[in-house]
């Protein structure tokens, strides 16, 4: 393999700050932040949204994210949509 051109392959920790869930696994992910492991280890930290504590699919318990009334703007758009029953 020719050297320096590979980026480098480390632990690190990867935090739901949503569903207050960590786990540490390995990246090439450049960040600044770091976090005290559970082994006394001090690992770069990386912030994500969603994982698989937090993410409907695997929660069970599905939500609805409306961003800017996407709803709203389609329902004036189209009219408001029929009840099935």
């Amino acid at each position: 393999m020719k050297s320096d051109i590979h980026p480098n392959y480390r632990p690190v920790v990867f935090r739901d700050a949503g569903a207050d869930f960590a786990f540490l696994t390995k990246s090439t992910i450049e960040t600044s932040d770091t976090i005290e492991w559970s082994d006394g280890n001090t690992y770069p930290l990386a912030n994500v949204e969603l994982s698989s504590a937090s993410h409907p699919f695997y929660t069970g318990q599905m939500k609805i994210v409306d961003t800017a009334g996407r709803v709203e703007r389609f329902e004036r758009r189209y009219g408001q949509r029929k009840r099935r029953r």
